[in-house]
C-alpha cells in the first residue's frame, strides 16, 4: 500500500537558511518578509511558514480562522491579545519559546527590541490560509 504524503512532504529534502525564498507578503507592512517552508498555505493541509520582521515594526490587531502554533527562532517575539494595540500589553517570547494561538483570538504583534531576523517565527498550521 502507498503511504500518502502531505503537500511537499514526500521526499527527503532540506532548505538551508541561505535558500530561503523571503517574498512581501500583502498582509503585512511592506518591511516585513514571509517564506513558505513546507505545503501551500492556500490550500487545505499543514503548512509551515517562516516571518522576518524589522525592529520597530507592528502588526495591527487581527485575527486567523484557524489554530496557529509559532515557534520563536530568532529575535524576541511580542504578542498582545486584543482587538486594539496596546504597546503596554504585549509580552515578551525569546528564542525557543512556544507560542499556542486559538483560531479566532484577536492579536497584534511588535518587533518592540529589534528585528526579529533569520527566519523569525515558525507559523504551524493547517490550511487554507486566509490572513
Amino acid at each position: 500500500m502507498t503511504r500518502q504524503h502531505q503537500p511537499d512532504e514526500d521526499r527527503f529534502r532540506a532548505i538551508l537558511p541561505e535558500d530561503i525564498a523571503w517574498q512581501p507578503f500583502p498582509a503585512f507592512p511592506p518591511s516585513a518578509r514571509l517564506a513558505v517552508m513546507v505545503g501551500h498555505p492556500a490550500q487545505p493541509g499543514p503548512y509551515v511558514v517562516r516571518v522576518r520582521v524589522p525592529g520597530g515594526t507592528k502588526l495591527i490587531p487581527h485575527k486567523h480562522p484557524e489554530d496557529r502554533i509559532y515557534t520563536v527562532m530568532s529575535g524576541v517575539f511580542y504578542i498582545g491579545l486584543g482587538e486594539t494595540f496596546d504597546g503596554d500589553k504585549v509580552l515578551a517570547y525569546p528564542p525557543g519559546s512556544l507560542i499556542v494561538l486559538p483560531g479566532e483570538t484577536w492579536h497584534f504583534h511588535w518587533a518592540k527590541s529589534g528585528e526579529i531576523r533569520d527566519a523569525g517565527f515558525r507559523d504551524r498550521a493547517a490550511g487554507p490560509r486566509i490572513s
